[in-house]
């Protein structure tokens, strides 16, 4: 196991960004490269935050 896997941020940030590729599989096609694409990638990117310190 990585060092950054045993921060609670990082598992809830995971976690939250699992959560958010779910949901947005039900957003409307025409938001794909919109609302969705933002969305997910603003989701990864705070697990990606915690893992750079």
């Amino acid at each position: 196991m990585a060092p950054y896997e045993k921060l609670h941020a990082w598992r809830e940030s995971h976690e939250l960004a699992l959560a958010v590729y779910q949901v947005t599989k039900t957003f409307p096609t025409e938001e794909q490269y919109g609302l969705t694409s933002q969305i997910r990638r603003a989701a990864f990117s705070a697990a990606v935050n915690i893992v750079e310190g």
